[in-house]
C-alpha cells in the first residue's frame, strides 16, 4: 500500500561555488582608455585569482557591467571563488546590476542562429545547446564567461560508480540515477532531432558528457525566482556563494535602470542580505526549502549542521486494485491530493498535516468503508483527521514502520558509524556529502519509526469514530460509560 522513494527535482535554481576553471582563454583587445580603467580595477584583485577570472573581470569592466563604484569583486574564499566586499556594505544595499543583454535564457537563445531549431525544445535544453555552442566558438561574445565555468561540480550526477556506492540505499542515489537516465534520454532525442540534422549550426562533436556538463551548469547556477524568468544565467552574479546564515530569498530583483551611456533596460539587481565589512564574503540563500539531498544533487554540497535540511520523502498511493479506488481518489482530489501523494518529513519537525489523514484514507476497508459513502463526502476529511478505528490506526502504524525498517536495512552503515566518520574528519568533499546524506536520512527514518511506535502504544487510549459519534448523540458519558435511558 505504501512505498518509500523520492522524485527528482525539476527546478533550476541559483548559482554554485566555482572551484575549477578552464585554462583556455583568449587575449582581450580594448582601447587604451578602457584598458587604463580596467587596469585600476584589476589592481584590486587578489593576485592568486586564476588568470581566466581576471580576464573575465576585465571584460565585465569593458562592457560597463562593473565600475569603480561596484562594491564587490572576485576573491579567493574557502568555497573556492566568490565575491568579497571592497568596502563596508549595508544590509539590503545593491551590490551589482547586470543588464538584460548579458542574461543567458531562452529569449537570448531565440535571438541567435540556433533560435529557430531550438523552437519547441524544453527551455533548459535550448540553453544547454547554446552553452555548448558558445563554449566551442572562439569568437563567442561569451568566451570569457565560458572560461570561468567549472568543468564539473561535486553534484552527484558527476560521481563515479565507486563514489555512488557510498550513498547506497539512499533516496539521493535513486534520484541521481533517475536524473541521469532522464538527461541521457533527452540527449539521445535532441541529438537525433536537432544536432545531427543541423551540423552547419553544430559543426563540432557534442557528447553525452558535454550535455551533462551543460545540464549541471544550469542546475547549479541558474536563477529562477525573478518575475517572468523561469531559467536565467547571470554572469558575475553567479559567482555568489550560499550560506546558511542568510535566511531570506528576496535578494534578487528585476528592475529598470541605465544599461549603457544613453540606454535604459531591465537589470538583474542583487542586494546584500547581510551587513558586510570590507573583505567579508557576499552570500545569498540558494533555497530555504531544499533538503540536503536536493542540495547535493543541484549544487554539490550539503549543510551538515542544519538538521532541518535532513529529510526523507514518504510516497503513498491509492492502488487501482483497491475495491474503493474511485471513492478514495475522489476524496483525495477534493482535498488537493491525488492517487499518489508525496510527504517530505524533516528531522526535528512534526509530520506534514495531511500525512495521517491520507494514510487513514488509503487504509480504509471493511466496516470502516461506510465513511466513503457519498453522504459523508463533504465531512469525511474531517473524520479522517481523527482516529477512525483501532484496526485502521493499527494498520497505518504497521505499514509505515515496516516501510521504515525496509528502508533502513538498505544502508550499508549505521548512524553511529557515519557519525564516527564525520568526527574523525579528513573526508573528501564527496565522501563528506555521502556520509552526511545517509546519516541524515537514517535519522529521519528513525524519527518516523519512533513516532508510529509511540502511536502503537497509545492505540487502546485513542478515541475512535464510533465512540465520538455516540458521545455526539449523548449515548456515552465523558468517561466512556454507556448511558441507558429509562422510559418515563
Amino acid at each position: 500500500m505504501a512505498s518509500v522513494f523520492s522524485l527528482p527535482s525539476s527546478s533550476f535554481l541559483c548559482p554554485l561555488k566555482t572551484t575549477r576553471f578552464r585554462t583556455k582563454f583568449q587575449s582581450l583587445h580594448s582601447s587604451p582608455k578602457s584598458f587604463l580603467i580596467n587596469s585600476l580595477q584589476l589592481q584590486e584583485l587578489d593576485p592568486n585569482i586564476p588568470e581566466p577570472v581576471q580576464t573575465f573581470w576585465k571584460w565585465l569592466c569593458d562592457e560597463g557591467v562593473v565600475s569603480a563604484k561596484t562594491p564587490v569583486k572576485p576573491g579567493i574564499v574557502p568555497e573556492g571563488l566568490g565575491l568579497v566586499a571592497k568596502r563596508d556594505i549595508a544590509k539590503g544595499e545593491t551590490v551589482l546590476e547586470v543588464p538584460r543583454r548579458f542574461w543567458i535564457n531562452p529569449d537570448a537563445v531565440a535571438d541567435t542562429e540556433i533560435g529557430n531549431v531550438c523552437t519547441g525544445l524544453k527551455p533548459w535544453i535550448s540553453v544547454a545547446l547554446f552553452l555548448l555552442r558558445e563554449k566551442w566558438r572562439d569568437d563567442s561574445k561569451w568566451k570569457y564567461y565560458m572560461a570561468v565555468l567549472p568543468e564539473s561540480t561535486d553534484s552527484t550526477i558527476y560521481w563515479s560508480e565507486e563514489e555512488l556506492s557510498e550513498i547506497q540505499g539512499t533516496q539521493l542515489l535513486s534520484t541521481t540515477l533517475s536524473v541521469k537516465d532522464y538527461v541521457q534520454n533527452e540527449f539521445r532525442k535532441v541529438e537525433e532531432e536537432v544536432i545531427l540534422p543541423n551540423k552547419q549550426l553544430f559543426p563540432f562533436p557534442i557528447t553525452l558528457d558535454d550535455f551533462f556538463w551543460a545540464f549541471g551548469m544550469l542546475r547549479s547556477r541558474a536563477f529562477s525566482r525573478l518575475r517572468n524568468q523561469n531559467l536565467i544565467l547571470v554572469p558575475f552574479a553567479d559567482l555568489t556563494n550560499h550560506n546558511a546564515r542568510v535566511t531570506t530569498e528576496d535578494h534578487a530583483h528585476e528592475v529598470r535602470g541605465p544599461a549603457g551611456l544613453f540606454s535604459w533596460d531591465l537589470l538583474f539587481s542583487l542586494r546584500s542580505p547581510l551587513k558586510l565589512k570590507a573583505g567579508d564574503q557576499l552570500f545569498i540563500q540558494y533555497d530555504l526549502n531544499k533538503s540536503n539531498a536536493d542540495m547535493a544533487l543541484d549544487y554539490g554540497f550539503i549543510e551538515p549542521s542544519t538538521s532541518a535540511r535532513d529529510a526523507f520523502t514518504l510516497t503513498l498511493e491509492i492502488s487501482e486494485s483497491d475495491d474503493f479506488y474511485e471513492d478514495k481518489l475522489d476524496i483525495a482530489e477534493s482535498n488537493g491530493l491525488g492517487e499518489t501523494a508525496y510527504f517530505d518529513i524533516k528531522l526535528g519537525q512534526s509530520l506534514p498535516p495531511f500525512l495521517i489523514p491520507y494514510l487513514r484514507l488509503v487504509a480504509l476497508s471493511g466496516t470502516d468503508a461506510f465513511l466513503l459513502e457519498s453522504i459523508f463526502r463533504n465531512a469525511v476529511w474531517g473524520h479522517l483527521e481523527l482516529p477512525v478505528s483501532r484496526a485502521n490506526e493499527e494498520l497505518i502504524c504497521k505499514v509505515v514502520r515496516d516501510a521504515c525498517k525496509s528502508a533502513l536495512s538498505a544502508y550499508h552503515t549505521t548512524i553511529e558509524e557515519d557519525e564516527k566518520l564525520m568526527e574523525e574528519g579528513n573526508l573528501s568533499s564527496r565522501l563528506q556529502i555521502a556520509v552526511g546524506i545517509r546519516a541524515g536520512e537514517k535519522k529521519v527514518l528513525q524519527q518516523i519509526d519512533d513516532i508510529f511506535r509511540e502511536r502503537e502504544l497509545e492505540l487502546d487510549e485513542l478515541e475512535y469514530y464510533q465512540e465520538r459519534r455516540l458521545k455526539d448523540l449523548g449515548l456515552v458519558g465523558e468517561q466512556g460509560d454507556i448511558i441507558f435511558w429509562e422510559p418515563k
